[in-house]
């Protein structure tokens, strides 16, 4: 992914638009300060891609013995 990619800031609907990620879980994520990085400017929020990107890896749980399909 080139820097700049990285580094481009979208809004909540963007989020959403891209990620899937509503707009209300994020309002919601960012009361409880256990959502992705953003980043205020004067009244806007917004979000890196990056940040977006590695907040969605660190959610990723991996199935444990036991778990799964048929269990």
């Amino acid at each position: 992914m080139k820097q700049y990619e990285k580094d481009r800031l979208l809004s909540r609907e963007d989020v959403e638009e891209i990620f899937g990620i509503s707009k209300r879980y994020l309002e919601i994520a960012a009361q409880r300060k256990d959502g992705p990085c953003m980043i205020k400017i004067g009244r806007s929020v917004r979000y890196r891609v990056g940040d977006i990107r590695q907040w969605i890896e660190q959610c990723a749980v991996a199935a444990t013995a036991g778990q799964g399909a048929g269990s």
